[in-house]
């Protein structure tokens, strides 16, 4: 504070309080003087230190003895009483002075205080974004490298174990053409022929769910009414899958995360919810992209829901949509009751006119899917 302002305002005060007192010389008396005289000094005390204190407690003592202690209007040393009560005051004034100089100090440390605690509050607020920011970047690329994992995984699937059990088949049906006359075997060989039929139609299945060949060749619309269409032979429950026929393309991480919420939920419905339906619907308005899972079954239960609302860890599956949808800039609503559940996940719509033009469909995944 500027010194001025800090020694003139409490001698201002109580400069005022003397002139007053003065013009109301009749009413007011030496103990109403002092009376009057204290919030001057406890203010200065409290607001501006100990020396506008000191300054103030002076010019109280000088005014007094000056206008109102006899004699007035002179500097001789007044009567006994007088002289007590001037002194009793001046008392009086030192402790208020110690007191309120020991609660400002005090009130001076708890500030300073504060502001190092805020200080310090700052620094660990930057320290957690940084460490957010620095999760996010790893769950990212985390999410990539498993996308990326998938497809190579189906691919290799596809090219070497594929081959190799086409070929075995092939060789199977050999040998079971030459050797009808071995009637003991035929039933073995049929079983075996047809086991390794099943083999491979497990190993397709596995290649396409790890990653569906549809989703990069065809897009989004084909690789979902792919995937719904076998997962209702599978499972048998009734997919309603609400889809336009205009539905575009869109980047690659945008049509991955759509269809992997898709299949995340169908899969979900199947183990958990008990539904014998399910209704999938996607829209595109605008710049944005909804896709909306709905089931009848019984819903998530009271204690996960409760869990899920006070910040709780939700399931894997949960997480996983969670992460990819966040990753892409959209979000995620869940809604669930004892009649069944409704998620709701929005995603910022990226089409790529290159991607709509399409890529020629390779007619053996077709007959693959």
């Amino acid at each position: 504070m500027n010194p001025w302002v800090l020694y003139g305002v409490p001698a201002a005060f109580t400069m005022g309080v003397l002139l007053v007192s003065h013009a109301l010389t009749g009413l007011v008396g030496t103990a109403t003087l002092y009376v009057l005289l204290l919030p001057a000094i406890v203010y200065s005390a409290l607001c501006c230190g100990v020396g506008p204190s000191i300054l103030t407690v002076g010019i109280a003592v000088v005014g007094a003895k000056y206008w109102f202690i006899p004699p007035v209007h002179s500097w001789r040393v007044p009567e006994t009483s007088q002289l007590v009560s001037i002194l009793a005051f001046m008392v009086a004034s030192g402790a208020v002075v110690a007191m309120a100089e020991e609660r400002r100090r005090y009130n001076q440390q708890l500030r300073q205080g504060q502001a190092e605690l805020e200080c310090r509050v700052k620094e660990r607020t930057v320290e957690l974004d940084a460490a957010n920011t620095s999760l996010r970047d790893l769950s990212a690329r985390l999410l990539r490298l498993q996308d990326d994992e998938r497809r190579r995984i189906a691919r290799e699937l596809h090219d070497s174990v594929g081959q190799l059990l086409a070929g075995l088949s092939m060789n199977l049906s050999a040998v079971r053409t030459d050797i009808d006359r071995l009637t003991k075997t035929v039933t073995t060989l049929a079983d075996s022929e047809a086991l390794v039929q099943e083999m491979t139609k497990e190993v397709r299945t596995i290649s396409h769910l790890l990653h569906p060949p549809l989703l990069d060749e065809a897009g989004l619309s084909s690789a979902v009414r792919w995937y719904t269409d076998g997962f209702a032979q599978r499972s048998q429950i009734k997919v309603d899958l609400d889809l336009p026929a205009d539905f575009g393309r869109f980047s690659p991480e945008l049509e991955t995360a759509i269809f992997r919420v898709v299949q995340e939920c169908l899969t979900n419905i199947h183990r958990h919810s008990g539904s014998p339906t399910a209704k999938i619907r996607l829209r595109q308005f605008d710049s944005q992209v909804v896709v909306e899972v709905e089931d009848e079954g019984s819903g998530i239960s009271p204690e996960k829901r409760e869990e899920m609302a006070s910040g709780g860890t939700p399931g894997v599956g949960i997480r996983g949509m969670r992460e990819r949808i966040r990753q892409l800039g959209g979000d995620l609503v869940i809604t669930s009751s004892g009649t069944g559940t409704v998620i709701l996940a929005r995603l910022p719509a990226a089409e790529s006119s290159s991607l709509a033009e399409g890529l020629p469909v390779q007619g053996t995944s077709i007959a693959a899917a």
